[in-house]
């Protein structure tokens, strides 16, 4: 009797190994897609209020699970090439614009006008003359260029997992969430509570972000028609677009900009731009961003910014969305055991 139990926990054992070796390599296997996962998470979150009302329309759960997956792309990818044709657009006639400005003549003035202009461009150019440093514009840009398309087709991927993903979570979420439940040492209560406050985070994480990103694309483009700068609607769309991404933001449109109406001579101009997007439109992602988030989840607004830097570092852009998740899922299951032993 004794030679059995010993053989069974030493079976039980191997068994706990061997399971822990296999959820390593699961989790080695998914690390690169991590990104993918949690915005598909994010967005089966976010768009299930609008697949919820295909489905009282198509009684076909994979008919509306794909109807619903084309919706969402729809509305994300449009106005994303849109904008980006766009702004290709203004960017190369501003490179236009520019040479002609230097072949021209017109900067001489300028630096006659503004010679301390001269003394920044000679510091930042190490000596080289406006025609020199154009000519050296067009090749920097297509390098830049070709070092960014490098990340064009991981980024496809992730967006496709990303997609493929949100499929199966719509369709299948009842059986994902009860398959889950079954392998959580929580009653029905718990689960219940857990996965709310998870799926609330997930909200008002998203939430937070799209309302930070307005606010700031709204400020920049302000800004842009107060100074008198064309196109001011189309790059306040940019910056919110822009904004949204946690790798970019709002500065890469405002601080080219800012300096743009510097080498212009417009130097109050690009005090404002710079002086507004470094005070007001920065400050607002910093502050504002956690304290929604925190104020929906009943969260104080320092750990949800540590999370969110701590999320960015660790997992990259998908950190925006795991690291308050991840915050919210400690939180909730120090809760759950502080309930248990009250």
């Amino acid at each position: 009797m004794a030679a059995t139990v010993q053989r069974r926990r030493l079976s039980l054992g191997v068994l706990v190994m061997m399971t822990a070796l296999g959820v390593a390599l699961c989790v080695l296997m998914l690390g690169p897609f991590v990104p993918g996962l949690a915005w598909a998470l994010a967005l089966a979150v976010t768009a299930l209020p609008l697949h919820r009302r295909v489905l009282r329309v198509v009684k076909t759960p994979n008919l509306a699970a794909g109807i619903s997956v084309c919706l969402v792309t729809l509305i994300l990818l449009t106005p994303a090439v849109f904008l980006g044709w766009q702004i290709g657009t203004r960017v190369s006639e501003g490179l236009s614009n520019a040479q002609a400005y230097v072949e021209s003549g017109q900067w001489r003035q300028t630096l006659r006008k503004y010679p301390i202009l001269r003394s920044v461009l000679q510091v930042t150019n190490a000596g080289q003359t406006p025609e020199q440093a154009t000519r050296d514009i067009v090749p920097e840009v297509q390098r830049q260029a070709a070092v960014q398309l490098k990340f064009v087709p991981g980024i496809a991927i992730q967006v496709a997992l990303a997609l493929f993903t949100l499929f199966f979570l719509l369709r299948d979420r009842l059986a994902i969430l009860n398959a889950t439940r079954s392998l959580l040492p929580m009653t029905e209560d718990e689960a219940t509570y857990f996965f709310h406050r998870i799926a609330g985070m997930t909200h008002a994480t998203i939430y937070g972000t799209v309302v930070v990103a307005l606010i700031q694309g709204g400020l920049g483009g302000l800004i842009f028609y107060l100074v008198g700068i064309p196109h001011a609607m189309l790059w306040g769309v940019a910056m919110a677009c822009l904004a949204l991404i946690p790798t970019a933001g709002a500065f890469v449109i405002w601080i080219p900009a800012a300096i743009v109406l510097a080498a212009q001579g417009h130097w109050t101009k690009a005090a404002l731009v710079g002086g507004w997007g470094a005070v007001v439109v920065a400050s607002v992602d910093n502050i504002l961003f956690p304290t929604l988030v925190g104020k929906e989840m009943r969260l104080h607004t320092l750990p949800v910014f540590l999370a969110i830097l701590g999320g960015l570092s660790l997992f990259g852009a998908a950190g925006l969305v795991l690291g308050p998740v991840i915050l919210a899922a400690t939180v909730t299951l120090l809760e759950i055991i502080k309930r248990r032993t009250a």
